[in-house]
């Protein structure tokens, strides 16, 4: 509990810098991180690799993610430009922040959300601790007016944030096609 406690600083500061790539002056906290979230990751060795998928190809839904992660490693991302898996390797005492599906829409595109996966580990069991900063289920994401005012034309409709999620989890892990959801 007080790794998520603490992470409200962390997200703040943060959202801060994005905002401001954004020329957005004003953070509204409700929207941006109205909710948060904490899993606890248990992915168990699997001697047999060709078994087992930690987790498939996935973009986060929220706002922000903080993952806390142990030395075992088995993240990977996908490199936009080559489309071939990129591993990351765990930093002792680092956390990783991961921009999700919220943000790509609200930033009109101007941020990505990152798509990746996890591997089992055939010798070591994986245990990792996410943070989940989203909307709040009843917000309406969009893209912020601050992003489109000086005519930019806006790439995603304004979607109920619940009804997002609600489609999230109804498809398979399908990497980043969930955002097609939200696409004008």
């Amino acid at each position: 509990m007080e790794y998520m406690r603490s992470s409200k600083t962390v997200v703040k500061k943060l959202l801060k810098i994005l905002m401001n790539g954004l020329n957005v002056k004003e953070i509204d906290e409700s929207i941006l991180m109205g909710s948060k979230r904490i899993n606890l990751n248990y992915y168990p060795k699997c001697p047999n690799l060709e078994l087992t998928v930690g987790v498939g190809r996935h973009s986060d839904v929220s706002t922000l993610t903080v993952l806390l992660q142990d030395d075992i490693g088995g993240l990977y991302v996908r490199n936009i430009d080559s489309m071939k898996w990129v591993n990351v390797p765990p930093v002792k005492g680092s956390l990783v922040i991961n921009v999700g599906d919220a943000l790509q829409i609200m930033s009109n595109g101007k941020y990505k959300s990152v798509e990746h996966r996890v591997i089992t580990n055939g010798n070591d069991n994986r245990i990792s601790a996410p943070i989940f900063v989203n909307p709040r289920p009843s917000d309406i994401i969009g893209p912020l007016a601050e992003v489109v005012e000086n005519g930019e034309k806006p790439m995603y409709k304004h979607v109920l944030y619940s009804d997002y999620v609600k489609h999230f989890f109804r498809k398979a892990h399908d990497g980043k096609a969930t955002i097609d959801f939200a696409k004008v």
